[in-house]
């Protein structure tokens, strides 16, 4: 594939933009200057670097952000900045999408990809996976919430119970949630019904993938095929 072509499938702008990308000398490919924007070269495994950024072809990209407090999942936020002033512009770009939302002031695991059709199936209400969220409380968690919680509680315009699938109190005022469905404010919904309100809440982990520990709030970080293979791990297998 053209080097041009590679660049652009990679969202560094279009075919043109480039072309001047690679005349302009922004470009190296194994450590060498290349300003030959219909050099060849084989897309599989391929490695470059642009301003001295080193970059790996990939067919679509899948990473995990630490999302922080106050960033909305919108490419067009109303009151806080978007996640996606968080990532490098070729992601942007290219189409990266958030993986279903968190509320602005919901922190923790973000999944994002340009693949539509990973995005489908991981948000589709047939597809069962776990999310785990810690959730800080206003008032101490006593057993009585625990109970409720577990047994299932009824949230406005629901027709029925919703129950989460594990719950432990893990301090006096810190919740382990893990619920299954991705309705609206659902956890804190949820906690409400229970007699509690939420007052900060973190997204733990998605199917069997775990944030990692290292990844700072605002950082974000290639997803691996093992890591997408947790990621999609139904309940019913975890």
């Amino acid at each position: 594939m053209e080097l041009e072509r590679l660049l652009r499938t990679q969202g560094f702008g279009s075919r043109s933009e480039c072309r001047a990308l690679v005349h302009s000398g922004r470009v190296r490919v194994a450590g060498e200057d290349c300003d030959d924007p219909l050099a060849d070269f084989d897309p599989e495994g391929f490695s470059f670097a642009v301003d001295g950024v080193p970059w790996t072809f990939r067919k679509n990209a899948y990473i995990a952000l630490n999302k922080p407090a106050n960033y909305e999942c919108s490419h067009k936020p109303r009151f806080h900045p978007s996640v996606y002033a968080l990532l490098p512009r070729p992601l942007v770009t290219r189409g990266v999408q958030a993986v279903g939302r968190l509320d602005e002031d919901t922190t923790g695991l973000l999944l994002m990809s340009d693949d539509g059709q990973f995005i489908h199936k991981c948000t589709s209400p047939k597809k069962i996976v776990a999310k785990v969220y810690e959730a800080t409380t206003k008032h101490d968690i006593d057993d009585a919430q625990i109970a409720a919680l577990l047994d299932g509680v009824v949230l406005n315009d629901e027709p029925s119970a919703i129950a989460a699938a594990a719950c432990e109190r893990i301090s006096d005022r810190l919740l382990r949630l893990t619920v299954t469905e991705g309705k609206y404010h659902q956890v804190k919904r949820m906690v409400a019904a229970a007699s509690n309100r939420v007052e900060a809440l973190h997204r733990v982990s998605i199917g069997a993938y775990v944030l990692p520990a290292t990844l700072k709030p605002g950082e974000w970080t290639w997803l691996t095929e093992e890591d997408l293979a947790l990621a999609q791990v139904s309940s019913s297998a975890a």
